[in-house]
């Protein structure tokens, strides 16, 4: 690929990915390209015929076989934004989506001033974004993963926000009392462990996926904890895979929390639910679709 000018660079990668099955293949090559010669659309259509260094045009080569192994962009490019904000990425968590947006966004519009404990952290990108939007009392996130939480911990540094990460298996190391509990905690069920795209099974981590036989496990454990860890009042935010709904809904009426709302993502599919727990469990308990 000696002398070959910009526009052939992206043409090449664009095939490439293409022959291997990547089904956003221009889009791939292109944030590929756009990182590897740190230009934006703009500078590329006013330089298309320039010829391609070749310290940046071997990183663009490296980076689209990588492509064209599925690993995915995110974990190529370690960057994926998330509520407006930058965050690094690697293979020890799992990518932020735009569905767990919903969480969040949920979350912030009571969680100024409060205590805020965000169970399976990963990469940190909930109780960071919401440390970054409004202002916590306390912001604690845990994981059982150790170098999950080394990504957590260089996103605070980056991000510069005040939080406390360290290792638990969900509430083994936790101590004190919160406001607000989150989690998007493991719940792919085994089936659909099988059917995952080569993207997500093979390079982004098992244990962050698999909620065991029904994709119900860690929901039952997190639900029946986390009473104790609670101040007098507390709120439960979990994100749900969209054909879950109901049976975690069932789980926290059976536990005795009460006012369990569902709210549902931009595709109108069920994505989190918010639960209350009150030391006298004396008010009726309703499940609100929205």
């Amino acid at each position: 690929m000696n002398n070959k000018t910009y526009f052939e660079v992206v043409k090449w990668g664009e095939d490439r990915l293409r022959q291997a099955g990547i089904e956003e293949y221009k889009i791939d090559a292109w944030y590929l390209f756009s990182h590897c010669f740190e230009i934006d659309r703009a500078k590329f259509f006013l330089k298309t015929e320039n010829i391609a260094d070749n310290k940046n045009l071997l990183l663009f080569q490296e980076m689209i076989r990588q492509r064209e192994r599925r690993k995915p962009l995110q974990q190529i490019l370690e960057y994926q934004e998330f509520m407006g904000f930058p965050f690094y990425v690697n293979e020890h968590v799992l990518i932020p989506r735009q569905d767990t947006e919903i969480l969040v966004e949920e979350v912030v519009r009571e969680a100024a001033g409060k205590t805020v404990l965000d169970m399976c952290t990963g990469s940190g990108c909930i109780l960071l974004s919401l440390s970054k939007i409004c202002e916590l009392k306390q912001a604690v996130g845990v994981d059982i993963s150790e170098q999950a939480l080394a990504v957590a911990e260089k996103n605070k540094e980056n991000l510069n926000v005040d939080a406390d990460f360290f290792k638990s298996d969900l509430f083994e190391n936790v101590n004190g009392i919160f406001d607000i509990i989150i989690s998007n905690p493991p719940y792919i069920d085994k089936e659909q462990i099988k059917k995952l795209p080569p993207e997500v099974a093979e390079y982004e981590p098992m244990s962050a996926l698999d909620g065991g036989e029904d994709g119900l496990l860690f929901y039952r454990e997190l639900i029946h904890d986390a009473k104790l860890y609670f101040t007098e009042k507390g709120t439960l935010f979990l994100e749900i895979g969209y054909n879950q709904g109901e049976d975690v809904c069932f789980i926290l009426k059976e536990a005795g929390y009460h006012q369990i709302k569902m709210i549902k993502d931009l595709a109108g599919l069920d994505r989190v639910i918010r639960a209350e727990w009150v030391e006298v469990q004396n008010m009726d308990k309703e499940v609100q679709n929205v």
